[in-house]
């Protein structure tokens, strides 16, 4: 009977023990948790959840006290990272699916300070001001499908911008196609083009390791018009660059002739207009249809 009666008072005390470290949310409607992120489903689907590093689509409102829309567009794709600090914005997205909907209220120094690298807490507003993010979650996936998508959709918006210049203007696309064939010929260049008209020339030998999409390149380069005008050089400057590759953040010619070459490789790349800057050039020093010539060396990837 001792016994029975100091179970049930042990059992009591730990159910009140739990009761009071449970939080109750200030905000009605609301619930928190154990990091005090307010949180509200508005939708809320079954499945998976978003990992750190996986790349979310997202819909994004936020406001604060109901009123001051502070960002009416944030990026609709990014990466979703560890929390920066207890109960962020990140937190709550890690428990979200696919489909849901739902609001977050956030300590509104700590998002400026920490989540968007602020200073301080703008004068506009205090620290009793309540943040609020409303999302909505269409998708997430791997980095590594993330980078697969953006080479497809470089690629795809690659092709209509040919076929475009192609439409629009027949006469300057000859001309400048002609132009590269003649400088070739005259050069005594024999390799063959690729299928979208990339003419590779390799004048050192790589390691044979090859990068990937989506992977970060170094790359040297010096880049030239077909009368030796060169109009970029990080050679010139000291310095290479590092940029992801085969996700269309350079020009198309770059995108698939980088990924031909081996860690360590030199070569010359003879560019095309249309897997160049097209139809409209770039700034005073490459011309519309400018086919192009690269020599470059590609140092290192990760």
């Amino acid at each position: 009977m001792k016994k029975s009666v100091l179970f049930v008072a042990v059992a009591a005390m730990m159910v009140a023990g739990m009761n009071s470290c449970q939080q109750k949310s200030p905000y009605e409607g609301y619930e928190i948790n154990e990091n005090g992120l307010n949180y509200q489903f508005y939708t809320q689907n079954e499945g998976e959840t978003p990992m750190v590093g996986d790349v979310i689509e997202v819909v994004f409102g936020c406001t604060v006290n109901d009123t001051n829309s502070i960002i009416p567009t944030m990026p609709n794709m990014f990466r979703l990272e560890e929390p920066l600090f207890a109960g962020d914005l990140f937190e709550g997205l890690a428990m979200m699916h696919r489909g849901d909907s739902a609001s977050f209220i956030v300590n509104i120094d700590s998002t400026f300070t920490t989540f968007f690298g602020q200073p301080s807490l703008p004068e506009e507003f205090n620290s009793t001001d309540v943040m609020r993010f409303d999302v909505k979650v269409n998708d997430f996936y791997p980095e590594s499908e993330y980078k697969a998508r953006m080479a497809q959709k470089a690629k795809e918006a690659a092709a209509e911008r040919i076929e475009s210049m192609k439409t629009n203007y027949p006469e300057e696309t000859a001309a400048a196609a002609q132009g590269l064939q003649d400088y070739l010929t005259a050069q005594g260049v024999v390799a063959e083009p690729t299928e979208s008209g990339l003419v590779y020339v390799m004048t050192q030998e790589g390691n044979g390791e090859k990068p990937a999409e989506g992977q970060m390149v170094k790359v040297h380069y010096t880049g030239r018009l077909l009368d030796g005008t060169v109009f970029d050089s990080s050679v010139e400057r000291g310095e290479p660059i590092q940029i992801p590759i085969g996700v269309g953040q350079v020009i198309p010619g770059w995108d698939e002739g980088i990924l031909l070459m081996s860690k360590g490789e030199k070569g010359t790349l003879y560019i095309p207009y249309y897997l160049g800057y097209g139809d409209r050039g770039a700034g005073a020093d490459i011309p519309a249809f400018a086919n192009l010539i690269f020599d470059v060396e590609l140092i290192d990837f990760e």
